[in-house]
């Protein structure tokens, strides 16, 4: 993962969706950025603005918690958003480089977590990874998530139905866009715990190409 770019895009797109009122700044009638400007997140975050622009270009190498904590404040973040940024940071300090790995087999599930799944009848019960593959079901998720199965084949992802698939997903989901911040949530949390998973970086890469939406989220 480029720890750096994905810091600055994760604050530039915080920063941008704030409001001056939600903050109880004044609007002003000659803003010329989207959201809140540079200098009132550093002000709010009681940061220098040469320190928290520093920090926006995505060098969050040994950035206190206290200053992210006071970032975070600043910035409205949600509880999943907040602990993403303390991944990231922990991955800019982090001198420790990717490992030369094998490439595995796919995951299957051994015939007692099987076993287990398909002892629960009453309610549908599944495996997913932090990636959101949708690893092994019981009959009852089989059949409840029939449609993803339909559209990605018989690796599904929810990610990849939720944002590649909309115009099924909207009716699959009660709710499309709680439903789909909530896997942009799983997903951050993912990269901050496992920042060199390629099937990760390629999951992310191939969201944020082919959905607006993602990118956005």
């Amino acid at each position: 993962m480029d720890t750096t770019g994905e810091a600055r895009a994760f604050l530039v797109s915080r920063r941008a969706r704030i409001t001056p009122e939600q903050v109880g700044l004044p609007a002003g009638s000659a803003r010329r950025v989207a959201g809140l400007r540079r200098g009132e997140v550093a002000a709010l975050a009681n940061l220098s603005i040469e320190y928290y622009s520093r920090l926006e270009r995505g060098n969050l190498a040994g950035a206190s918690d206290a200053v992210l904590h006071a970032i975070a404040d600043a910035l409205l973040l949600d509880d999943a958003e907040r602990q993403y940024l303390f991944d990231l940071a922990n991955a800019a300090s982090n001198d420790a480089r990717p490992r030369a790995r094998r490439r595995g087999k796919p995951w299957t599930a051994t015939p007692a977590q099987q076993a287990m799944l398909d002892a629960i009848s009453g309610a549908p019960a599944f495996i997913r990874n932090g990636r959101l593959d949708l690893l092994a079901t019981n009959a009852l998720a089989r059949a409840f998530y029939s449609e993803i199965y339909g559209v990605t084949g018989d690796r599904p992802n929810f990610a990849r139905f939720t944002y590649l698939h909309r115009d099924r997903s909207e009716h699959f989901y009660g709710d499309w866009d709680r439903a789909a911040r909530t896997d942009v949530a799983i997903l951050r949390a993912e990269a901050g715990r496992a920042p060199y998973d390629k099937g990760l970086q390629d999951l992310i890469g191939e969201l944020s190409t082919r959905s607006e939406e993602f990118r956005t989220h």
